[in-house]
């Protein structure tokens, strides 16, 4: 084994270790870049090897940090961010929440539906795995208990429905893997769609299916009222603001007429006047939103920052085309060692949060599928149709990571807002038909992937 090979393996063992002292991440990545770097100019100096690592190497982070600030694409993280924060202030989910609920009064699992679809529009209108997940825990997991509901349907429910946010568009984990990619963020807010609502379909079905051969985990209330028109026009009401929302960012996107960029400064614009409009704006909540935009917007970028160190470093040791060399000699074929892929992306779902998979781990990867020859339909319009499909998947799949112990997040957002009663074992409990879901999405966007390409097809075609 060459010592490029076993520094590579060093920095992905180191990275592992490190990141279980509970240092943050952004330091592990960066501090690991900067080690290695430092290990392979002196390993080239004193032990006479060739790693191809100098101090040039460490220079050019300089500049790879000045893209990263200079990308006009970025620009729409922040407005992102502050857009979904804002709506989970505007006091819209609150209002979706009563009227929706009344409408499946009737229906056995109604109030699991309800938080279902409501997660589907939160998702579609602010991305924010984190304010959807504490936002619905709150709003809903009191009454379905009231109501009777088994915990670990009423926890998985919230816990699943709040991370529709990572994949449904607008979702910052897309605008990422477009710039890591250079990918058309419109092609991929456009490929999310229909696995979004296959997602959200497949959680309904389940939650009727369970009311349907276990009616005593999802009960009728016994004060359900039968639907009246008045409970219709109610629903509309509520539903049209973020509605209104969703179309001004995504059919802007769409249509051509603002880029990405600008469609989340209408989205946080509109955000905002939604807020005034349900007389929830004020300059303490103002502050409150600036706040929390301007935290998690660090936190991202401070991750860009140290993954930026820790990628080049590695591609300096020729650790892209070592992965690649590894995967592309499976003898599984293409669809075996793309399944190899996902695997793996499950499998560090468990352990790292997508951020750092989608910068570390997917700019790996990608030259590897498109080294496969597959022959993705792209329709003649779609520009790398098998890159578009593959962030599909990885998308899908690192809805799981949301999920999966010991790092879901989601797991751990709703633990916060639960009664002391409700203990961790109840929300794994209530996540694992969630993630089997989700894992059977994936195997369906694998055999079709006309569900992704068809959109932006037909949209540009």
């Amino acid at each position: 084994m060459e010592v490029n090979e076993i520094l590579v393996i060093a920095m992905f063992l180191s990275f592992i270790v490190l990141l279980f002292t509970g240092f943050p991440v952004a330091f592990v990545l960066g501090g690991i870049g900067v080690a290695f770097g430092f290990i392979g100019y002196l390993s080239d100096m004193y032990l006479d090897t060739f790693t191809g690592l100098d101090m040039l190497t460490l220079g050019l982070v300089v500049n790879r940090i000045y893209k990263i600030m200079d990308n006009w694409v970025m620009v729409a993280l922040p407005m992102f961010i502050f857009m979904g924060i804002m709506l989970d202030r505007s006091g819209v989910a609150e209002r979706l929440m009563q009227s929706i609920q009344q409408l499946f009064g009737r229906v056995r699992g109604g109030l699991a539906i309800t938080v279902t679809l409501i997660g589907i529009i939160l998702a579609a209108s602010t991305g924010i795995v984190g304010a959807s997940v504490v936002l619905l825990g709150l709003m809903s997991l009191k009454p379905m208990l009231d109501q009777n509901y088994s915990k670990p349907l009423a926890l998985g429910t919230i816990a699943s429905a709040g991370t529709l946010g990572i994949l449904i568009p607008p979702s910052i984990m897309l605008v990422i893997m477009a710039d890591q990619l250079a990918l058309s963020v419109g092609d991929l807010f456009m490929g999310a769609v229909f696995p979004g609502i296959l997602l959200g379909t497949l959680y309904v079905v389940f939650i009727l299916a369970v009311g349907l051969f276990k009616p005593s985990a999802a009960p009728i209330p016994a004060d359900a009222k039968p639907v009246e028109w008045q409970m219709i026009i109610a629903v509309l009401k509520s539903i049209l603001p973020p509605v209104a929302l969703i179309i001004a960012v995504l059919g802007s996107i769409f249509a051509g007429i603002a880029t990405a960029t600008e469609a989340s400064g209408v989205g946080a614009l509109g955000a905002t006047l939604l807020a005034w409009y349900n007389k929830k704006l004020s300059f303490k909540v103002f502050k409150e939103v600036a706040h929390g935009t301007y935290n998690t917007t660090a936190y991202i970028f401070a991750v860009f920052l140290g993954a930026t160190c820790f990628a080049l470093v590695l591609r300096e040791l020729g650790g892209d085309e070592l992965i690649e060399h590894w995967l592309t000699g499976l003898p599984f074929g293409d669809y075996g060692i793309i399944i190899c892929v996902l695997a793996i992306i499950f499998l560090l779902g468990f352990f790292l949060d997508w951020i750092e998979i989608t910068l570390i781990a997917l700019p790996l990867l990608a030259p590897v599928i498109s080294a496969l020859g597959l022959e993705i339909d792209g329709y003649g319009v779609v520009d790398n149709p098998e890159l578009v499909w593959f962030v599909m998947l990885v998308a899908m799949a690192l809805q799981t990571s949301f999920l999966t112990p010991p790092v879901g997040f989601s797991i751990f957002y709703l633990k916060g807002v639960c009664p002391p009663d409700v203990k961790l074992t109840d929300i794994y409990k209530g996540v694992v038909p969630f993630i089997a879901l989700q894992l059977m999405a994936l195997a369906i966007l694998v055999a079709w992937p006309e569900l992704v390409l068809w959109l932006p097809a037909m949209a540009y075609g």
